[in-house]
């Protein structure tokens, strides 16, 4: 197999802003993995969160590549265990080539990933859209735009929180809506907190704080205002079981487990352990979106909406027109660059 990867920068349509920060565009590392004129492609993430930046995905990266020279792709399984326990903390690289050993294999065998994986792409749920942090009044501009998606996904955990949902509710009064702190309340004041967030109505809260602060996660659960989520609390499979009781769901990503082969592993530990599902994302583009779509048959909620977010995503394929993704549209993930 060979392994290359570039950078690719995409322009968000606004800034988008959450309580770790503010950016005006993606830029992420695609992945692609060639054999018998095959190329299957993946998607790597940088996220200061987790350690992982750009340059350390791409020595990651260097690192790899000789390693799958002499490899076949269809011993994915022995590929990956080698690569998560050599690479663990930079599991964002891993995830790439996982995604592209994925995509590779639908290609080779002519289905769609989902289909090898025995999923009905019509379980699918709906994705979210997601409304970054902003002044009300560009809050209630990004709303118009985005009425025709089923859900709003609301970042706040920011002083102003309260104005945000109040500019949205005043322009979609009967919208659902999920809303993400991203670990921006406190353990001081996150029953307040959310109790004032939930006046507005809200299917569930996303990591309200900081995500070892086990013991408020599991005072807001206690509540029962709403469904508690765990994202950053929820990194790979070996943190799924320790939340059971301490929250209602969690948020899986591929770029923070290692990709599909993990964020399978968790999901199944998910349902032993009571919680509820989320598939979500981070800055992908329709690639990393699309390989994270495949297990949305298995989940109960899905946040796959970055590559939605940008003027110039570089791809096809996977759509996304009212919530509503394009799942087993061709073999592999289905996406194909837009030339």
């Amino acid at each position: 197999m060979k392994l290359t990867w570039k950078r690719a920068r995409r322009t968000l349509k606004h800034p988008f802003e959450t309580a770790h920060g503010r950016r005006d565009y993606q830029e992420t590392i695609l992945v692609s993995l060639a054999r018998d004129g095959v190329v299957g492609l993946g998607e790597a993430t940088a996220s200061r969160l987790y350690g992982h930046t750009l340059e350390s995905i791409e020595t990651t990266l260097a690192a790899i590549a000789p390693t799958l020279v002499e490899r076949d792709p269809f011993h994915h399984q022995h590929i990956l265990d080698e690569l998560i326990a050599t690479h663990d903390a930079q599991r964002a690289a891993v995830a790439g080539v996982d995604m592209a050993l994925h995509d590779w294999i639908g290609k080779k065998l002519g289905i769609p990933t989902l289909a090898w994986f025995g999923l009905d792409s019509r379980r699918a749920p709906l994705t979210d859209i997601t409304i970054g942090v902003d002044e009300p009044a560009t809050i209630a501009q990004k709303v118009r735009e985005a009425m025709e998606y089923p859900c709003f996904k609301v970042k706040v955990g920011v002083p102003h929180e309260l104005d945000i949902l109040h500019a949205i509710r005043e322009v979609a009064p009967d919208k659902p809506l999920r809303v993400d702190a991203n670990c921006g309340w406190t353990a001081a004041d996150c029953e307040a907190r959310m109790a004032a967030v939930c006046a507005f109505g809200v299917e569930f809260v996303e990591q309200p704080v900081a995500a070892t602060e086990y013991g408020a996660l599991q005072r807001l659960r206690s509540l029962r205002i709403a469904p508690i989520v765990a994202d950053e609390s929820c990194v790979r499979p070996a943190d799924v079981p320790r939340l059971a009781g301490v929250v209602d769901g969690v948020n899986i990503k591929l770029n923070k487990c290692g990709g599909l082969r993990e964020a399978r592993r968790m999901i199944d530990l998910a349902r032993m352990s009571g919680l509820k599902v989320m598939i979500g994302c981070t800055s992908e583009s329709s690639v990393g979106v699309a390989a994270a779509a495949q297990l949305a048959p298995l989940a109960d909620w899905i946040d796959l909406d970055t590559h939605l977010l940008v003027t110039d995503d570089g791809f096809s394929g996977l759509g996304g027109a009212a919530g509503r993704l394009t799942l087993g549209g061709g073999p592999g993930f289905g996406v194909r660059a837009v030339s």
